[in-house]
């Protein structure tokens, strides 16, 4: 049985002194996990070395939101896997939505980005996922393939084994609508598929596939228990402690 991962993505929240706090509040109620999930917090650049202090010798992970391809050189606001390691990471998330459509991120970047993160034994997050204009042309598979093979190229089995995918329709994404189980479900099992056709069928039944879409704790419980869903990346719902653990209460294997 796959373990469910639980990743809060605080996204442009919270400064230092309301991270550190807030990550204290997390820790405090860790005890509230379940033996089968695995918890992560990705809060902004600026908080990740302090918070990574709060979680020493706890069952919380840290995770970024973003990195770049390169290990150092001239370019200007951003931040390297190495950066991320030594301030206590061991995830990243790529290729979000809104890198996607505010920062012009391509399938490419994506992709060199994953293999930068595996290369430093950093645990890529790959996002995919379809907007509303996709999903009413009825072309929601064809999309998320493109973005799974445009992530995943050129990598061989055993690094596609390392990744975790996390598919979140870009129309879900804080706006209070849900896909209902039965359709994220639906797409779970086709991205398992392509997994399969990409490298094997043992790679695509261990393979890792969050949720996110304005999952919280009303339907988490739902959403987490259908086969083919491992977990949720956490938008609005990560933001306040009650409402996080919910959702992490709700993987509790049955």
């Amino acid at each position: 049985m796959r373990n469910k991962i639980i990743a809060g993505n605080w996204k442009m929240h919270k400064d230092v002194n309301e991270s550190v706090q807030f990550a204290k509040e997390i820790v405090a109620k860790q005890n509230n996990i379940p033996e089968n999930a695995t918890v992560i917090i990705c809060p902004v650049f600026t908080a990740l070395f302090p918070i990574s202090e709060v979680l020493k010798g706890t069952k919380i992970n840290l995770g970024a939101q973003n990195m770049y391809f390169e290990d150092q050189g001239a370019f200007t606001g951003e931040v390297s896997a190495n950066m991320l390691i030594s301030a206590g990471c061991k995830y990243v998330i790529l290729g979000h939505s809104e890198r996607r459509t505010y920062f012009g991120e391509t399938d490419e970047i994506i992709n060199k980005k994953v293999k930068k993160a595996l290369e430093k034994n950093l645990t890529p997050i790959l996002c995919i996922g379809e907007t509303l204009e996709e999903r009413e042309k009825e072309i929601t598979n064809q999309v998320v393939e493109k973005q799974v093979k445009g992530g995943l190229a050129n990598l061989s089995k055993d690094e596609i084994s390392k990744i975790i995918l996390a598919y979140e329709p870009v129309w879900a994404i804080g706006t209070g609508k849900t896909a209902t189980p039965g359709q994220a479900q639906d797409v779970h099992a086709f991205i398992r598929l392509a997994i399969e056709k990409i490298a094997d069928k043992k790679v695509a039944d261990s393979i890792i596939i969050q949720y996110g879409g304005s999952m919280k704790p009303e339907n988490a419980k739902e959403l987490l228990t259908q086969p083919d869903i491992d977990g949720g990346l956490i938008g609005g719902a990560c933001l306040k402690t009650d409402s996080f653990y919910g959702i992490i209460e709700a993987a509790k294997a049955k």
